[in-house]
């Protein structure tokens, strides 16, 4: 018995020593190479490995319960690293290419439930009328709890066009919610545009995907058009704009070199757009508006083709909880470069960056590397953006509840203030009142989304007013 244990604890060694050498972490293997291994704490992993194969009730395959270790180890991280089997990284791939199946939620896990972070615009889930901080606890006639994330979204994934059953807890509801939705193959469209009216454009980044930056230039482009157009004239060059609207509202984030893009089509040259610090060397970095950090191979840089005019015309940034990540990369910098004014709710606060680590040619992991920084130096990590104007959902000061990232369990702590972890309360009106929280929206609010750039939203008309402010300010 003792000898088998032996040669276990020696595999798992051998395991350890692969890993690392597989996430390539070799600064952190040459600064720690005179460490140790935990010999004691192995050999208690390999004293469970031998109890379960010895005396689980089903034999169980060793691959399989080293991927469970695995996947044990990162999810009890943070709640953004995860080992990504076959399936998923597969998923992981084709989503930033900007089309995938299934029925368009972020997801997350709570007390082994899954949480819905936010639905994605104008998929299955966002018709259906799935909210932030809903908990799945039921899928189809199977019990949530007691899953992993990944067969979670496993069993939530299917050909388009077959029906499955989620069954959900929400925030003031008595009873369970039940819900039946048609899977769909989710094509998401990053960019949105329309001249509100002639002099002003609107433009929704949703996603920040591999084309999202030179697809937010071909926008501009028509945006500036559409305007020349109204004025009576031809071409992009006559149609220079009184004021833009840059909508992150709801965009969960997505790659980092998009963004730097898309904040770069906005910033002088040079300009930093993002920081990010870590452990690694490879994790210590600035992010800039120059071409090598936001174009990918030998692509010609498609910022060459921005409408004259761009880069000073008069901004808005509209953000609110549901904005994580890449957005609040690009509404820190264009804040902090005081290039735009940033109006709305605190954002979501997922301010780390992750890392995918090829494990072979079909499985990796997404491993948390670095915290993102703005060009000042803010730490948006569980505190987020807060807007220069704070403007609620809706005219009576009323907002949609959000999960945020300060929510989240075993989220990573702001290294910057220390009580960025805390919920934030937000200002219930552009005057200071920081003490109080923004009031619940109506029941009939609730009952499905505000349709973003139509006549109701509200945040976009305040944008509105502040921008044709600005012009009579100018004048």
């Amino acid at each position: 018995m003792r000898s088998k244990l032996q040669q276990i604890g020696l595999v798992m060694v051998g395991l350890v020593a692969g890993v690392m050498l597989s996430l390539n972490l070799s600064a952190i293997a040459q600064k720690e190479s005179a460490a140790p291994l935990p010999v004691e704490e192995l050999k208690s992993f390999a004293d469970v490995f031998n109890a379960i194969k010895q005396g689980y009730v089903e034999p169980v395959e060793d691959k399989t319960l080293i991927r469970h270790a695995i996947s044990g180890m990162l999810n009890n991280l943070d709640p953004h690293s995860a080992y990504l089997d076959e399936d998923a990284f597969k998923e992981l791939q084709v989503s930033t290419q900007g089309e995938f199946g299934g029925l368009g939620i972020e997801v997350g896990m709570e007390d082994g439930l899954v949480k819905v972070i936010a639905p994605i615009e104008d998929t299955p889930a966002w018709r259906a009328g799935i909210k932030s901080g809903d908990l799945i606890f039921k899928i189809d006639d199977t019990p949530v709890k007691g899953m992993s994330l990944n067969d979670a979204v496993k069993k939530m994934r299917g050909k388009p066009k077959t029906s499955i059953r989620l069954t959900i807890l929400r925030k003031g509801e008595t009873k369970p919610i039940e819900l039946t939705i048609v899977r769909d193959i989710i094509k998401v469209q990053s960019v949105k545009s329309k001249l509100i009216e002639p002099g002003y454009g609107y433009l929704r980044v949703t996603q920040f995907q591999e084309e999202t930056a030179p697809d937010v230039v071909k926008h501009l482009d028509k945006l500036y058009k559409a305007n020349a157009e109204a004025k009576g004239e031809a071409g992009a060059a006559g149609g220079g704009l009184k004021g833009l609207v840059l909508d992150l509202r709801n965009d969960p984030g997505g790659l980092l070199h998009s963004a730097v893009g898309v904040a770069a089509a906005f910033l002088p040259p040079g300009s930093i757009v993002v920081t990010t610090d870590g452990r690694v060397e490879d994790a210590k970095r600035k992010y800039a508006a120059v071409s090598e950090d936001y174009l990918r191979g030998s692509r010609e840089d498609f910022l060459k083709k921005l409408p004259e005019g761009v880069k000073s015309v008069p901004m808005v940034v509209l953000v609110n909880g549901g904005s994580a990540s890449a957005s609040e990369i690009v509404a820190g910098a264009l804040q902090d470069h005081k290039r735009a004014i940033v109006m709305g709710t605190p954002t979501f606060g997922k301010g780390s960056v992750q890392t995918v680590l090829p494990l072979s040619t079909k499985t990796a992991i997404k491993l948390t590397t670095a915290r993102y920084y703005t060009p000042n130096g803010r730490a948006i990590q569980a505190k987020g953006i807060v807007p220069d104007i704070t403007v609620e959902e809706s005219p009576n000061g009323g907002s949609r509840e959000r999960l945020r990232e300060a929510d989240l369990e075993r989220h990573l702590s702001n290294d910057k203030e220390k009580e960025a972890d805390k919920p934030q309360t937000t200002r219930k009106d552009g005057k200071g009142e920081k003490d109080k929280a923004p009031r619940p929206l109506d029941d009939e609010a609730h009952a499905a989304p505000i349709e973003l750039a139509s006549k109701n939203d509200y945040q976009l008309q305040q944008a509105m007013n502040l921008l044709k402010a600005w012009q009579i300010i100018k004048k």
